[in-house]
């Protein structure tokens, strides 16, 4: 059995406005010093202003609260973390539908969700949405939950020949959710019942999209260059490149970095990079603030995808669902109910 890691968690979180007219982003940690155990809860809000913040604060408040509840006793959160985290989700997602019955002003607004725990050398998280939650590692950069957009569908339909490289990178559905906190039915969460093996060194990235107006490369570039600073120095840095690129139409930016730092290395071979997080889509955001209604690929889209991209291929869709006919698609910033539900 191997021995129990000593570990030490690194940690710095960022939250800025960007170019927007109000904060809809929403983050809190908590890693005591000493503890063998830390969580991040992270939630980007949708609905405009006096309903995204309001939605991305509701999920972070639920989630947090309950986290701390229950990791009280660490012996029994590990047996149940992830339902202890479906459950939390489930609650504020309950809380969200109340507040829209109460106050039919905010009605239409939504929040994504990304929470990530650790657990001595284990990971968890659950995901609902498309913010990332990215690991560094080896001087490689991966993006580790599931993305609930319609973004990996239209990758998929470029590197089918469906649709040309350029109308992929630039359509306006690529941020349209198909999973989303909004006090309905919840449609997809991504909530691993086998934990990840963590390394001395890894380097957790988790994110609202505003960070995102960097190209995965750019962050991985940053990530190889500051891997030996404090976890304060690497998000000045991420900020820092942010600035730089004085992009007029920069969202909300929100993210915690958390390095991992151990003396007992765990196994070797444990659950490093399996298939499936190898095959995950890495894409750059683009906003949208209008409803979205997914269309069948036309006779124009179908040209051939150029095969420069690096990129790992996207998976095709495995549910009827997401072709348009029965789960709702959830637009990224503004989504509005009396759109007819889109």
């Amino acid at each position: 059995m191997t021995k129990s890691p000593d570990i030490r968690f690194d940690v710095a979180s960022v939250l800025n406005r960007g170019r927007r007219d109000y904060q809809e982003d929403a983050i809190a940690t908590d890693f005591p010093q000493g503890a063998e155990f830390g969580y991040a809860v992270l939630s980007d809000g949708m609905g405009g202003h006096a309903a995204g913040d309001v939605a991305s604060k509701i999920v972070v408040t639920e989630m947090f609260s309950e986290l701390k509840f229950q990791s009280s006793d660490t012996k029994t959160f590990v047996g149940n973390v992830c339902s202890v985290l479906k459950g939390a989700a489930v609650s504020a997602n309950a809380c969200m539908a109340a507040h829209t019955t109460n106050n039919p002003d905010t009605a239409g607004m939504g929040a994504t969700l990304v929470a990530p725990v650790f657990i001595r050398d284990k990971l968890f998280w659950i995901s609902i949405g498309d913010s990332p939650l990215y690991l560094y590692r080896g001087g490689q950069l991966r993006q580790l939950n599931e993305d609930h957009s319609l973004g990996p569908h239209i990758d998929y339909m470029v590197r089918s020949g469906m649709m040309s490289e350029d109308v992929g990178r630039n359509h306006p559905d690529r941020n349209a959710l198909t999973s989303v906190l909004i006090g309905e039915t919840i449609e997809r969460i991504d909530c691993p019942e086998v934990p990840f093996q963590l390394r001395n060194g890894d380097i957790l990235v988790v994110a609202s999209d505003g960070l995102q107006f960097l190209s995965n490369g750019k962050i991985r570039k940053i990530m190889r260059e500051s891997d030996d600073l404090t976890s304060t120095r690497i998000a000045d840095r991420l900020m820092s490149e942010l600035n730089t690129l004085a992009d007029p139409e920069q969202d909300n930016i929100c993210f915690s970095v958390i390095k991992v730092r151990f003396k007992v290395q765990p196994e070797e071979n444990a659950n490093i990079f399996t298939p499936e997080f190898e095959n995950r889509a890495q894409r750059r955001r683009q906003v949208t603030t209008r409803p979205i209604k997914p269309q069948p690929a036309t006779q124009d889209d179908a040209v051939v995808a150029s095969e420069q991209s690096e990129e790992p291929a996207a998976p095709p869709p495995t549910s009827k669902k997401t072709s348009g006919e029965g789960a709702p698609i959830f637009l990224r910033r503004r989504w509005l109910a009396s759109d007819g539900g889109a």
